[in-house]
């Protein structure tokens, strides 16, 4: 009797708006390599809302619990909970994430081996994974983790993705850009994330006033949440009515708003680093703990700290740019470099218990004993 043997399965947590592009080339790859993917979102800011306008199949799971710790903690653990109900038999090979708390718990109670991709080192966890990988340019010493389960890439996270963009002019009438406007695309500080400095408030709002002082200046404005989005309206009510800012009505395409802005200006995080990926510039006005990914950026010149008021007014280049036609020199070795990471984490062993033999790795899940060279399962013969 023939025996149809079942694809492993690798199960991805989309925990927030910035994983879905990053994850839509590895959920190719991954299936090209004949292993089914299952996909959960956290229902959080634009995740759910962008994974539709990717097209991806997912699971809606969980949601976002405001700013309070203790409600968040509880919250984590309630999602974990959910999470775990959810999984269906056959169970996964490996729980992949980009930084999702709520994943890791529910995995490591399953028993089901976890990698977490990360590129900010000022994170913490309930519970550690089995893998980390991270970009090269983040420091070994600006991680607490066992050495010898961090992977590491070339490039910044948003290498992975940008590559594939092809731009689309469309966007512009859509919003109601004219030629000679001059785009600002502004991301809010994540005024719920645990990492806020209220310094960030400030340096926004000192950014909005002085760009609508400018005639020219259109600002896009992308608020991470409901209450983010009012209370901007609220406070800059003569400026919507000019037509000076616009919120968009849905969910754009990130890259696309990026590639056809003048400049951007961002909160921290990856819409910073996607500007800095695609030649834009870009100006960060977070105040948190400045991370290796834009400690490196900054060194090279594609990202610009504004650090106070008066950089706000004395460092913020107000000019139109020269938008090519297409990205120069494409190239997908982040893409593939992250993607053999997770294979060889797979192949490594359930318990990172693996064996290196003939330049490959076996796996390894805790279950025997290691015998002239590899493992050896309990129900396995001689």
């Amino acid at each position: 009797m023939l025996r149809i043997m079942e694809k492993e399965r690798i199960w991805i947590d989309l925990d927030n708006t910035p994983h879905v592009p990053f994850f839509v080339p590895i959920i190719k790859k991954l299936e090209e390599r004949e292993f089914e993917v299952l996909l959960t979102a956290r229902d959080c800011a634009q995740t759910c809302g962008m994974a539709d306008l990717y097209d991806l199949r997912y699971k809606r799971v969980g949601r976002h619990y405001g700013k309070n710790k203790a409600i968040k903690v509880a919250g984590t653990l309630f999602r974990a909970v959910q999470l775990l109900g959810g999984l269906e038999n056959p169970k996964p090979v490996l729980a992949l994430s980009h930084g999702s708390r709520a994943q890791l718990i529910a995995a490591t109670l399953r028993g089901i081996p976890s990698m977490v991709i990360m590129d900010y080192e000022h994170v913490s966890a309930l519970v550690n994974p089995n893998w980390v990988m991270m970009p090269e340019v983040i420091s070994y010493d600006s991680v607490h983790f066992d050495r010898e389960k961090i992977l590491r890439y070339p490039g910044i996270k948003e290498d992975v993705y940008v590559p594939d963009f092809r731009p689309d002019p469309a966007i512009k009438s859509e919003l109601g850009i004219r030629e000679n406007d001059i785009l600002v695309t502004i991301r809010p500080p994540a005024n719920q994330a645990h990492y806020h400095n209220p310094e960030s408030e400030k340096l926004f709002e000192e950014a909005v006033n002085r760009l609508g002082s400018i005639p020219d200046v259109r600002m896009i404005i992308l608020p991470r949440n409901e209450f983010q989005k009012e209370d901007i309206e609220r406070t800059w009510a003569g400026f919507f009515s000019e037509g000076k800012i616009k919120i968009p009505d849905q969910v754009v395409d990130g890259l696309n708003l990026l590639w056809y802005s003048d400049l951007v200006i961002s909160g921290g995080g990856t819409m910073n680093r996607e500007a800095a990926a695609l030649g834009i510039p870009v100006y960060s006005i977070f105040r948190g703990k400045i991370g290796d990914v834009d400690r490196y950026l900054t060194k090279e010149g594609r990202l610009i700290l504004l650090e106070s008021v008066e950089d706000v007014q004395n460092e913020l280049q107000i000019v139109k740019r020269t938008i090519p036609d297409t990205i120069e020199n494409p190239n997908h070795t982040t893409l593939n470099a992250v993607v053999e990471g997770i294979l060889k984490a797979l192949n490594w062993g359930k318990d990172g218990s693996g064996e290196k033999i003939d330049g490959r790795w076996k796996r390894g899940d805790g279950s025997g004993k290691k015998i002239e060279g590899r493992w050896k399962q309990k129900n396995e013969r001689r």
